[in-house]
């Protein structure tokens, strides 16, 4: 654990299987999900509306909102209304509530990660109580820099915000942290990506408490296509940027990731990022050995691979998903990177273990 994150022993989360029957406190009197909310200063509004909307049209036929299968408390550190990033004021039921009441404490961060509102001692605390309770612990979007704030993280990996990652793991160096997934559940932690993403994690809650069922009923009345598996990259497919030194070149590749479909051309982003393109080709050459056009292709082309392996999208989809325009010109690039073609890259993805639910 990082030195930053140094905290007695006795604060780690104890070990504990996702399945384990939720907590010893558990009455058949009770919603068999239960989940306390901790809004914390400028948090987002998305990512905490996504989970807690999901749980309600859960809870109760037709979308009447009664805490019937599912139930939820939202709470702040001193009680009062909390204000979201986008200015919008949400009133707490109450102050910090015993962790036992609850099967998960999700704490909902935003823009204020790196302030006031992940470190206050009465919230390290609360979470680190809740810790010793076992009770499951979920960071949606920048709750999670509270939750390692409080040193609760340890070998743990961890989901975090692409927009956010280099901030992450610069305040945290120990900690594995990625963002090549929607949410990750290790059991006595989830984190989460936020925004939709927290949909898909309340999904995933309700299906494992409530059951399938219930589940799709939040689905139909979200007006989703599906439930999205956590295993999906955000946005799309992440660089791997450790190498790259220059801040320009990594707002270059994030500015490329996220247009993987209209793929911009190097003029584009050499403006985006307020240099020449000049000046681009040569800090890319500095930071990752090539030209941005391919780092650009070789971005399209992985995230390509990605969906191969793991979705079963027409390849003819895939290859215009990933900015290409037509599957003959896919195919042949891809058989240039990777020596394979796309059909035998889905047949290895299609030959491997299927992941547990």
């Amino acid at each position: 654990m990082a030195s930053d994150q140094a905290i007695d022993a006795n604060w780690m989360i104890p070990s504990m299987s996702a399945d384990t029957a939720s907590n010893s406190h558990t009455s058949v009197n009770l919603p068999p999900l239960r989940v306390g909310f901790v809004l914390l200063n400028q948090f987002t509004l998305a990512g905490f509306a996504g989970l807690v909307d999901a749980l309600r049209l859960a809870a109760d036929h037709g979308g009447r909102s009664r805490q019937i299968h599912a139930a939820w408390t939202i709470m702040s550190a001193d009680g009062e209304p909390c204000q979201s990033s986008c200015g919008a004021i949400v009133s707490a039921n109450e102050g910090l509530r015993d962790p036992v009441n609850f099967d998960y404490i999700a704490v909902c961060g935003g823009n204020d990660y790196l302030g006031s509102a992940g470190q206050s001692p009465v919230l390290l605390r609360y979470l680190r109580q809740a810790a010793a309770k076992r009770v499951r612990l979920i960071g949606i979007c920048t709750g999670t820099f509270a939750i390692a704030q409080a040193g609760l993280i340890g070998s743990r990996r961890v989901c975090i915000n692409w927009n956010v990652l280099d901030v992450f793991r610069k305040k945290f160096p120990r900690i594995s942290a990625a963002a090549d997934n929607l949410f990750v559940d290790e059991g006595d932690l989830i984190t989460c990506a936020g925004s939709t993403a927290a949909i898909d994690l309340g999904l995933y809650l309700i299906t494992r408490h409530c059951g399938h069922d219930k589940a799709r009923q939040a689905v139909r009345h979200m007006i989703l296509q599906d439930i999205r598996p956590p295993r999906l990259p955000q946005p799309h497919f992440y660089a791997a940027l450790d190498g790259a030194l220059d801040i320009r070149a990594r707002q270059a590749a994030h500015f490329m990731e996220q247009r993987l479909d209209t793929p911009p051309s190097i003029e584009a982003t050499a403006r985006y990022v307020g240099i020449s393109s000049r000046q681009l080709e040569r800090i890319f050459h500095m930071s990752f050995g090539i030209s941005p056009k391919s780092f650009q292709r070789r971005l399209r082309l992985e995230y390509g691979r990605w969906l191969l392996k793991n979705c079963s999208k027409p390849v003819m989809q895939i290859a215009f998903d990933c900015g290409f325009a037509d599957t003959a010109h896919f195919s042949r690039e891809f058989r240039a990177l990777f020596h394979q073609r796309p059909s035998e890259a889905r047949r290895e993805g299609s030959a491997r273990e299927p992941p547990p639910p």
